[in-house]
């Protein structure tokens, strides 16, 4: 194609597993067009700035991007990349997903020096994590848990963990796969049927100006098409709700055969009700298939369900 673009900015956080991930996407870039300078740059966000209050109170994941927009919108970067999970259901017009690299494994792990499983660890134990969704399916299966706020990368949370500020934790499969930092023996996958995952989780965006034809024609190769048909499918479960982290929703899409497979629900904050739902259905059907799954939970959990 015609390369009017001759440099690109890559924008994202300063965590190591965001700089890993821009990393990725600029090694991606460079690999399709070798001519073109690329360069990484790093945007310190609201969320990162405010560690010691709890996401669901201060504004919720968007805390991650909201800076990183700004520095897009006003043209100090080309393309931003993000965690999609990071992202919320209701995008601002003037942006888009232009790409959707291959997903990594979308589970949570379990992180204890201690136990090896949910089920292992006792009443009273603490378990420290900031995620809505993650708290109310642990004490679901584990109602005697103890649940306080855990905030920050990785590095912070293994190291809160290692000072004994809880007895386990919670972290996504893929971060840690992408950084190479756990020591196996502490880090327990977590079966999906125990802990469904964030709408999202493990896979990488690439966030543009939604006018940017060209930059988006350049990133189409980027797109794996059957991570991006089934986080479409995820989000726009997530999107009747209006959902965030500030709500314990989950779900989890994988294509087999050619056809969507879908698992969600929606759980009260304490973990005393979960509602869960399932669809199989074709590909060109992504958004409705979420959106029917999300009318059919918010119509059995009635009003004020997460309050």
């Amino acid at each position: 194609m015609n390369m009017a673009i001759k440099t690109l900015r890559i924008g994202t956080r300063g965590s190591a597993l965001a700089l890993k991930q821009a990393d990725i996407v600029k090694d991606r870039i460079q690999k399709i067009y070798p001519a073109l300078k690329l360069e990484v740059v790093t945007i310190v966000t609201t969320g990162d700035k405010i560690l010691n209050k709890n996401l669901a109170t201060i504004g919720g994941k968007g805390l991650f991007i909201k800076e990183i927009e700004e520095e897009l919108q006003n043209g100090k970067i080309d393309l931003a990349v993000h965690s999609m999970k990071d992202m919320p259901a209701i995008m601002p017009e003037n942006f888009t997903i232009a790409a959707v690299l291959e997903r990594e494994d979308a589970s949570d792990v379990l992180i204890s020096h201690k136990y090896q499983s949910i089920a292992e660890i006792p009443d009273g134990a603490v378990i420290g994590t900031s995620s809505a969704r993650r708290a109310a399916q642990a004490l679901h299966l584990r109602p005697g848990l103890k649940i306080i706020p855990f905030r920050g990368n990785i590095n912070t949370r293994l190291r809160k963990l290692d000072e004994m500020e809880a007895d386990a934790t919670f972290l996504a499969a893929a971060g840690i796969n992408r950084i190479h930092l756990m020591d196996v023996s502490i880090m327990h996958i977590i079966p999906k049927i125990e802990m469904l995952p964030a709408v999202s989780q493990g896979a990488i965006g690439i966030e543009t100006l939604k006018h940017s034809a060209l930059l988006q024609e350049m990133l189409a190769p980027l797109n794996h098409t059957e991570t991006f048909n089934s986080i479409n499918t995820e989000r726009s479960f997530m999107r009747v709700f209006e959902g965030s982290c500030t709500t314990p929703i989950a779900a989890f899409a994988e294509i087999i055969d050619n056809t969507i497979h879908l698992k969600c629900l929606i759980s009260k904050p304490d973990g005393s009700v979960i509602h869960r739902t399932s669809r199989i259905g074709n590909i060109a059907d992504a958004v409705a298939i979420g959106e029917d799954a999300a009318i059919e939970l918010k119509a059995i959990a009635g009003e004020n369900f997460f309050a």
